[in-house]
């Protein structure tokens, strides 16, 4: 067992340092790293038979970038996921479709042990990568996002009482949803579509009617955004990796601007109106 050679990540410092020790006790060669970056780097640089990694390194479901990144790079590689909350089995059989298994914290050396063993013993190539990028998972879940935008505006104290029916609390919404997924599509940071720009005026317009305060106005802003990453967040296991980190970055300097264009319309017309 000693030639097999297992990456491990896990951004617990003592958890980091004292299972690859223990691993290596057992004959295994391990390189123990605790970011996101520096699990990339090695399955770029080392061949591995095992991948180790915490669900969450740094943010929530991190983990799942590690595997998607070994099993492009190395799909022969057996991937195991641990996490700490057990309540997570429920979404077991989720996780099996993407990776060879999964442990509770703390997971005992010998159930560990054999466990990788057994996965060496009945390895398998690796499952083709998923495919779909943050565009194709927001057009898909349109009716979602619009659904749990207007369940949280409702629940919020100050916008909540605003007496609005669901299409003036939801207009624009999905049109803005399609714009943003047009725009994400591209694989270069392209301007923003004057339909964005055009549609956050007349939001902040429509809001200040409406009787939105400035802060009711970034309240929203900030509800459309939780209810559009909760969305993400449930698909992680369906989106290609490779192009997660731009796609998400690229989504947030766009939702930020838009909320600025809103601010200012919002800002002039309140002057206009004074």
């Amino acid at each position: 067992m000693s030639s097999t050679r297992i990456l491990f990540v896990d951004d617990e410092p003592g958890i980091c340092v004292t299972m690859p020790a223990v691993l290596e006790t057992h004959g295994f060669q391990v390189t123990a790293v605790s970011t996101v970056e520096q699990a990339l780097s090695e399955i770029t640089s080392h061949p591995f038979e095992v991948l180790i990694s915490d669900l969450n390194i740094g943010q929530p479901g991190d983990g799942f970038v590690v595997v998607g990144a070994m099993r492009r790079t190395q799909p022969q590689c057996v991937t195991l996921i641990l996490t700490g909350f057990p309540g997570f089995e429920t979404a077991l059989q989720a996780i099996r479709s993407q990776v060879d298994d999964y442990l509770v914290k703390p997971a005992p050396v010998p159930t560990l042990v054999a466990l990788i063993e057994q996965k060496l013993k009945d390895r398998t190539p690796g499952l083709p990568s998923s495919c779909k990028r943050i565009a194709e998972i927001l057009r898909e879940n349109v009716f979602e996002i619009t659904r749990r935008t207007l369940g949280l505006l409702k629940a919020d104290s100050a916008i909540g009482a605003l007496p609005l029916s669901d299409e003036q609390r939801m207009e624009q919404l999905p049109g803005l949803i399609e714009q943003l997924a047009a725009t994400l599509e591209s694989t270069e940071a392209a301007p923003i579509p004057d339909g964005i720009v055009l549609g956050a005026k007349v939001r902040g317009e429509k809001r200040f009617q409406q009787g939105y305060t400035v802060g009711m106005l970034a309240t929203g802003s900030r509800l459309v955004q939780q209810a559009m990453y909760d969305v993400i967040h449930e698909n992680l296991l369906a989106i290609n990796l490779s192009y997660f980190v731009f796609d998400l970055k690229r989504l947030n300097e766009i939702l930020g601007l838009q909320l600025e264009l809103a601010i200012a319309s919002y800002v002039e017309t309140e002057k206009r109106t004074a």
